[in-house]
């Protein structure tokens, strides 16, 4: 399962190097900044979901829809508590804090895996 992690991580930091990439693409070809967030985003998420799907927990054949819906509804879950954390910890640390992202992002992290583990994609082979 520490290896599933790591792959994890490393697929989480491609796919935001990715999203951002498409980001500052889009902004610097004149997109709005909302149409080349959405643009990120997407591109970003296709990308997670594929290299989750493949590399962290080894899922081979067809893509099913019910598959990406229930990545799509792991990703909306993991980011709604992300933000009623960063809400809470805002609460305490103050709006403009950076320090409350940290317990944001990391229960987005362990969320999204375990949902993603569990629920979306069928458990690959032991590790």
């Amino acid at each position: 399962m520490l290896a599933r992690l790591l792959r994890f991580g490393l697929t989480g930091l491609a796919n935001s190097a990715v999203g951002w990439a498409v980001i500052f693409a889009g902004l610097w070809a004149g997109l709005s900044g909302p149409v080349a967030n959405a643009a990120g985003f997407g591109v970003g998420l296709v990308l997670s979901f594929t290299l989750n799907r493949r590399f962290v927990f080894g899922v081979t054949g067809a893509v099913r829809g019910r598959e990406v819906a229930k990545f799509l509804a792991a990703f909306a879950v993991a980011y709604g508590v992300n933000l009623a954390v960063l809400f809470a910890a805002q609460g305490v640390l103050g709006e403009d804090s950076a320090l409350a992202q940290l317990p944001a992002i990391s229960t987005y992290v362990v969320i999204f895996f375990l949902l993603s583990q569990f629920v979306v994609f069928r458990p690959a082979a032991s590790e």
